[in-house]
């Protein structure tokens, strides 16, 4: 048996490298929680999940406090036991986002373990369906940017290659809204993607209101148009537009994602691996998702996102927002608009202790 020994845990906080703003809030910092397991055979793996500026203090104190206790001695090798034995422990705090942040960072590092373990990377280990997946851009489409920055961050984009940009909606009016994305596309021409994000601002009317404006624009999708808990508001807009809903960042269950896939409620799953809980139920939602001919193109984490999304034969796209630079030494190999996952043992990122050492929280 391959037991666990210990596992150490810790905080670092990131500033992004833009100023980040949408419709409800400002990303703050970026709070990463590493989790490192080590196992008896002098092997160990690494994994993490975030928060965008609240709450990592509460997930490192329920990993150390009791998850981690929980954990030691037992056999690393079956993730899904593990995850299960996980959320044994935690009932009276699930389904939540701080418990299912604690799980991601876990599970996260038992795969790496596993794939460290046998050679094989996460993308081969989750089914290997994509060798490269074509990737769009969000940190130039911000809602505090003047329309004259949205178009040259989308002509950049569109310059590099990459296949299409998010711009952020949710202006006080539904004709800055029209201006901006108008003036986007006229700028990057009708055969690049344009998707829009509205994280959750809108009321169910005035949400159908504004995806019947964005429908002549050719937008690919409407991200979080309404609140994350309101099924029935996301069922009747997706009724009520030829834009694809998509949903799935602000989701913590594999039950939930169910719920919307089964109500006819998402056209596009966004399954966020730190929010779901780890990898182990993220495949989940991902072959759910298969079953119901919906397309996956996962939130955020392009470096863990990127392995995962290729791995499923529905993976979409993937969403460009650096946010490891400052603590890694690796990088991901994007050309042609497209981006290729690591094929290294494990989940493929490699930390800079050093880096890791100087953002460390005490």
């Amino acid at each position: 048996m391959t037991r666990i020994e210990r596992i150490d845990v810790q905080l670092v906080d990131l500033q992004p490298a833009a100023v980040r703003v949408d419709a409800m809030q400002s990303f703050v910092k970026q709070e990463t929680v590493l989790v490192t397991v080590h196992t008896s055979d002098g092997l160990s793996g690494t994994g993490y999940s975030y928060t965008i500026g609240t709450g990592g203090r509460a997930v490192v104190s329920l990993l150390t406090d009791h998850l981690v206790p929980a954990l030691l001695g037992r056999d690393a090798r079956p993730v899904e036991a593990l995850w299960r034995h996980m959320l044994d422990q935690t009932r009276a705090t699930t389904v939540g986002a701080i418990t299912s942040l604690a799980f991601a960072a876990v599970d996260t590092a038992l795969w790496d373990l596993r794939g460290r373990r046998t050679g094989e990377s996460l993308w081969r280990m989750a089914g290997g369906a994509h060798e490269r997946l074509p990737v769009y851009d969000t940190e130039g489409g911000w809602l505090h940017l003047p329309v004259e920055e949205l178009v040259d961050g989308a002509k950049r984009a569109a310059t590099a290659g990459m296949c299409g940009v998010k711009i952020k909606v949710g202006r006080p009016s539904l004709a800055e809204d029209a201006e901006r994305l108008a003036a986007v596309r006229e700028a990057v021409g009708p055969a690049f993607e344009v998707m829009v994000d509205a994280n959750q601002a809108f009321t169910s009317a005035e949400a159908i209101r504004r995806a019947r404006t964005y429908e002549p624009l050719g937008i690919a999708w409407f991200e979080e148009p309404l609140p994350a808990d309101d099924l029935h508001g996301h069922r009747r807009l997706a009724a009520a537009t030829s834009v694809p809903v998509a949903v799935g960042e602000s989701l913590y269950s594999v039950q939930r994602f169910g719920d919307y896939l089964a109500a006819g409620a998402v056209g596009i799953v966004q399954v966020d691996v730190a929010r779901i809980g780890g990898i182990t139920p993220w495949l989940k939602v991902a072959h759910a998702a298969e079953a119901f001919n919906v397309a996956v193109s996962p939130h955020f984490l392009m470096e863990l996102h990127v392995s995962l999304a290729a791995a499923v034969p529905n993976g979409m796209y993937v969403e460009h927002i650096p946010q490891l630079q400052a603590i890694t030494r690796s990088s991901l190999l994007i050309e042609d608009g497209h981006v290729t996952p690591p094929d290294v043992p494990g989940i493929g990122i490699d930390w800079d202790p050093d880096a890791l050492d100087d953002h460390r929280v005490a």
